[in-house]
């Protein structure tokens, strides 16, 4: 297959994030709605969680059974630092960086209200313009959208991962195991889409379009990306840290999410959400199984 065809692959497999995205764009805001679309979410990136860890896993054990041979201990070695390193750079990087916005929203807000406090027939604009400052189009001085912006990272660097191995078995002469990929993340993708937005749907203020189209891209552009590395190049190192990134990010959110379910007080909802964004993603990745990856 030539290059652009697998290209055009990668590109097939990311768009599909689009699909789940103007959920977030729903107006109704019950709470037994937000509750559910919550616990789902959770419920997807448990899913992710254990098919990150499981892929960046594999190739330390398969290092560690040929050290215990006698290959020697370094590739070993080298790789768990890069996992165990990488895990704590998503996890604990996502954790400095969340706080770091929130300090900045509460200063901003606080310069405001002073500002406001001594002119205020301008008040208002001087919001508008510190807003705009701060955030942007992803409005990432709000809690709900800054959640979608970190839930979206994390599937990006999971979405990075897939892109390579549809960039390696295309380039390989792999075809049809190609094909059968770009079908399986295509599907695990759309229920991605979904994942990032539920924290607002429902919120005081809609997404933009333009909101979700960032999200997207951020989400769905890195297997894109992958695709076209994927052709040039096979690197368990990148690999593993790409995976291991993704793993520690997925962690932040999980328990972030959790948070916000048990602040509902819908206890139900948030098991039944969670069972049925587990039960998507394993039915998804039984498309990838099918092709014996």
């Amino acid at each position: 297959m030539s290059s652009v065809g697998i290209v055009v692959l990668g590109v097939l497999a990311g768009a599909t994030i689009f699909i789940g995205l103007p959920i977030g764009r729903l107006r109704n805001k019950s709470t037994s709605l937000r509750a559910t679309l919550n616990a789902v979410t959770v419920g997807i990136l448990l899913f992710l969680l254990w098919d990150v860890l499981t892929h960046a896993v594999d190739p330390l054990e398969l290092a560690l059974t040929e050290a215990t041979t006698g290959s020697g201990w370094g590739p070993f070695g080298a790789l768990a630092i890069i996992f165990f390193g990488s895990l704590a750079v998503g996890l604990l990087g996502l954790v400095s960086y969340d706080q770091w916005m929130t300090r900045r929203a509460h200063d901003q807000d606080s310069a405001v209200g002073t500002s406001a406090s001594t002119d205020r027939s301008s008040a208002s604009n001087r919001t508008d313009v510190a807003g705009f400052q701060l955030s942007g189009p992803l409005r990432l001085r709000e809690p709900a959208s800054r959640l979608a912006f970190l839930i979206a990272v994390g599937i990006g660097l999971h979405n990075f991962s897939e892109g390579l191995a549809i960039g390696q078995s295309a380039a390989s002469g792999q075809i049809n195991l190609a094909l059968v990929l770009v079908v399986g993340f295509g599907l695990h993708n759309a229920t991605e889409g979904f994942g990032i937005t539920a924290p607002l749907a429902g919120d005081s203020r809609r997404p933009s379009w333009l909101q979700l189209f960032i999200l997207g891209v951020i989400a769905g552009g890195p297997t894109f990306v992958g695709t076209i590395l994927g052709q040039v190049f096979i690197n368990d190192f990148v690999s593993t840290a790409f995976l291991a990134l993704a793993a520690g990010s997925i962690i932040y959110v999980i328990l972030q999410l959790v948070g916000v379910a048990l602040r509902f007080g819908k206890p139900a909802h948030l098991y039944v959400g969670l069972l049925i964004g587990l039960f998507a993603g394993f039915a998804t990745d039984f498309v990838i199984a099918a092709a014996g990856v």
